[in-house]
Order: structure tokens, then C-alpha cells, then sequence
């Protein structure tokens, strides 16, 4: 189980990571042994992403910021994340994992949306 906030005052231009001012996440990940599969795992998260007053003007002015940014943010909005995986051990040393992801409002434009994303991912260990 995990919760995670934070906050910046979106004064300045972000660069280095991602255009989020206000963020609050939380998720749980749930091991197999309920149904047989303790090296399986299920997963489910939430987030809810935020930018300034500032920001919003800056992106409606045609400024592009790391993520977003394509020239208007005419109806800005908060961009809401919903997460859910499973990933199956298929043994020792390999693991996949089948992911789906809901964006509300992405790029914090609420003429857009949501956004729907399916990932595949394999993992292998030696």
C-alpha cells in the first residue's frame, strides 16, 4: 500500500521531470496467495495531478512544458489517473505483466479524454 502528495508553487517552468504542481497518488498491490498465485500480483492506483493558475496561463499562451503543451489549454482541468495490473510469474526468472490505464482530462484539457492505455510488459531476470 502506498500514498504519496506534493505541491509546487508553479512559478517557474518545470524541465527535469513533469508538468505537475499538486499531486496526490495512492495504490495496493495484493501478492497471489488469496488465489493460488503467490508469486502473481494484482495492483490498483489513483492519482489526481493539479497545475497553477500560472501554469494553466502559460500553457494557454502556446508554452510546452516536459509532458503537455500544444499550443491552447482553453478548459484546463485536474488530470485523474486510474491504474490496474496483473502480472503473472510464468516462472522464476520471467514475469508478465498486462496493464490498463484511464486518463480523465489529459494533459489538463477537459476537451480531451479520457485517454484509455493498455501496456504489455515483460520481465526477465538471469
Amino acid at each position: 500500500m502506498f500514498a504519496r502528495a506534493g505541491i509546487a508553487n508553479g512559478q517557474i517552468e518545470p524541465y527535469d521531470f513533469t508538468d505537475i504542481d499538486r499531486t496526490l497518488a495512492m495504490g495496493l498491490s495484493i501478492a497471489g496467495d488469496g488465489w493460488g498465485r503467490k508469486q502473481d500480483t494484482v495492483g490498483i492506483a489513483a492519482v489526481v495531478n493539479g497545475i497553477s493558475k500560472a501554469h494553466q496561463r502559460y500553457l494557454d499562451a502556446g508554452g510546452i512544458g516536459v509532458l503537455v503543451g500544444d499550443g491552447r489549454l482553453p478548459h484546463p482541468g485536474a488530470e485523474a489517473i486510474g491504474e490496474a495490473y496483473y502480472q503473472w510469474q510464468v516462472a522464476k526468472p520471467l514475469a508478465i505483466s498486462l496493464d490498463y490505464q484511464i486518463v480523465g482530462n489529459p494533459g489538463y484539457n477537459r476537451d480531451r479524454g479520457p485517454a484509455h492505455v493498455f501496456g504489455l510488459r515483460v520481465h526477465g531476470q538471469f
